[in-house]
């Protein structure tokens, strides 16, 4: 039985986005060794995957990936960071080649289950009055790189009708986005970063560089939302007399997890809060790459304040979260039970 996590986190991120995971199955682990001793019967394994959140270079996912044998290493060793540094120098700084990253499958070898704990990220647990919740599964996602091409000019020489301004159509998009999000109940589009050269005040934007992340349940909506996106900003290129280029980043799709875990999991939530809910991770998780290969996966949500996360004020009632390790740890009971009777 593998129990994972992350501590890796976001410039400004809170304590808990990843780190409860990783202590939260540790103390599992220490309750597994006290009680048998040191020789649980099946094998437990805490793992700590790396750079799920992809800040630096926005590739999400990294460590589960190689795991998961999805890993995309020719797109990925060329990514840069904001200072022009490759993924793979710094990896290579730190003693980790790219090349190597088929070895992390062999860990595959075994593994009969997946259990994760995490906090919510959102507000539907604490909207509802509950402690804790029932994943069930990840939303897709579509993430894109969009480089917006005008030409550079003097600000105050060049009149406002023969600009050719780069920033214009990516802020046309960054509110179109919000139109094409709206149309689907559980959809989220989100334009997080945007650089613009010269980068000057007394200078045209002649390229603007920008994010998309775009989310949903459904496949079809997802497909949906991307070319919708596509065509907004052509036709935003063209309105500003620019043109556009479309980069895909990464995509993963939906990933439903298993529902015997899934009822596990459920069990385990009612029997520490009297109640559970189940609901869809809107944010990613390794657990998605980990359910990927077949394994049979779940996760547990517990309440965050607020709704809040990625963000310093990022946190968890203390109750909350001595609940949610006493769930995890009830569902790594379970889960060990159903490995043993399966075998």
């Amino acid at each position: 039985m593998l129990i994972g996590g992350h501590l890796d986190s976001v410039p400004n991120g809170g304590w808990l986005d990843g780190s409860l995971d990783v202590l939260a199955g540790l103390e599992v682990l220490r309750r597994f060794a006290g009680e048998f001793k040191g020789k649980p019967p099946v094998t437990v394994r805490l793992v700590d995957w790396a750079d799920e959140e992809g800040a630096r270079f926005g590739r999400s996912l990294l460590g589960s990936s190689a795991f998961a044998g999805t890993h995309s290493i020719a797109a990925d060793r060329v990514r840069t960071d904001k200072d022009g540094i490759t993924m793979e120098d710094a990896l290579r700084r730190c003693g980790v080649h790219m090349d190597h990253f088929p070895d992390a499958e062999k860990e595959r070898a075994n593994a009969a289950a997946y259990i994760e704990l995490h906090i919510e990220q959102g507000p539907v647990l604490e909207k509802l009055g509950l402690p804790l919740g029932v994943v069930l599964g990840t939303k897709g996602v579509e993430r894109h790189a969009i480089t917006f091409h005008g030409q550079e000019a003097h600000s105050g020489a060049t009149p406002m009708k023969q600009r050719k301004d780069a920033l214009a159509v990516a802020a046309k998009l960054a509110l179109e986005i919000r139109n094409i999000a709206g149309k689907h109940p559980d959809a989220v589009c989100t334009m997080g970063s945007l650089k613009t050269f010269p980068g000057i005040v007394t200078a045209v934007v002649g390229r603007c560089e920008a994010t998309l992340d775009q989310r949903d349940l459904d496949a079809k909506v997802l497909a949906q939302m991307y070319r919708e996106a596509q065509e907004a900003s052509r036709r935003f290129a063209s309105e500003e007399s620019c043109t556009v280029e479309w980069s895909r980043i990464w995509s993963i799709e939906p990933i439903p997890f298993h529902p015997r875990m899934i009822e596990f999991c459920e069990q385990s939530v009612r029997e520490l809060s009297g109640k559970s809910q189940r609901l869809p991770s809107g944010p990613l998780h390794d657990a998605a790459e980990v359910s990927r290969t077949g394994i049979p996966t779940v996760m547990m949500f517990v309440q965050s304040l607020r709704g809040i996360s990625h963000n310093k004020i990022e946190d968890t009632r203390e109750e909350h979260l001595e609940m949610s390790v006493a769930a995890l740890d009830r569902l790594a009971s379970k889960t060990v039970d159903w490995i043993l009777k399966a075998n």
